[in-house]
């Protein structure tokens, strides 16, 4: 089997496949000040309430946008699966050519996406639009060449920071109003939360594929992320992945160690 840890700023989404097939996911809140006795006993108690057994495990991959967490991830592993993991890093081969200014500034969840992205769709014009902590947009065109992208708060982010900053403003849940005009502050602030993230994700496609691609060849554009199946109704999406960052770390992983 094999584990894969796509580890976020406020969550852990895992995974675990057997041949090619996603047996079981599995979130859990990213904690920066967890052990590696804490993550190895929570991942070797996820396996076995699904009745896998954590020695058939044969390898590990992970990507982090945790730089703190590397360290605690890689001994958990070493420990508890008796294997060092495969961790996405400057060096690894993605079949990318990075545009980016600075590579090594690119999330590897972002690098993990477009890279399998590109290998689901070859020789199509992406975007690939992740809503998560963050919502990002990863551009890569036709030749695979991932030329940058674009970051803003997610749903998650908004939603705590209208609450923190606002003296006033409630806690909320986030959801799809029945509504456009909310008519008390919960409901306004549910719908200005949502269709806000909906308009600018909107209105960010416009642009990338008025300025950024040519018009003979318009850009698939895939969804994935944790709240990509709350916002994907309303959005252009082609089509949605929830595991895309998964499957894209067990494609890396096969393409670096064969």
């Amino acid at each position: 089997m094999i584990l894969t840890l796509d580890v976020g700023n406020t969550q852990i989404h895992g995974g675990v496949f057997l041949g090619e097939k996603l047996l079981r996911t599995f979130r859990f809140k990213t904690d920066i000040n967890g052990t590696s006795d804490e993550i190895g006993l929570f991942l070797q108690s996820f396996l076995q309430t699904w009745g896998l057994d954590s020695e058939t495990v044969n390898q590990v991959a992970i990507c982090s946008v945790v730089p703190i967490l590397h360290h605690t991830l890689r001994v958990a592993c070493v420990k508890y699966f008796d294997r060092e993991p495969f961790v996405i890093e400057p060096g690894v081969k993605t079949g990318l050519k990075i545009r980016y200014r600075n590579p090594a500034e690119v999330g590897a969840d972002r690098i993990v996406n477009a890279a399998y992205a590109a290998h689901l769709f070859p020789e199509k014009n992406l975007v690939i639009v992740d809503l998560g902590t963050a919502t990002t947009f990863c551009l890569v065109d036709r030749h695979r060449d991932y030329l940058g992208g674009m970051i803003l708060p997610g749903v998650k982010t908004s939603q705590a920071s209208l609450v923190t900053k606002g003296a006033r403003l409630p806690s909320f849940p986030i959801l799809k109003p029945e509504e456009l005009v909310g008519r008390s502050t919960v409901e306004s602030l549910q719908s200005g939360l949502y269709f806000g993230q909906v308009g600018a994700i909107r209105y960010m496609l416009e642009q990338i594929k008025d300025s950024v691609y040519e018009p003979k060849h318009p850009p698939m554009v895939l969804g994935t992320g944790g709240f990509c199946n709350l916002l994907a109704d309303d959005l252009p999406l082609h089509d949605q992945y929830p595991d895309l960052t998964l499957s894209g770390l067990k494609f890396l992983l096969e393409k670096n160690l064969y």
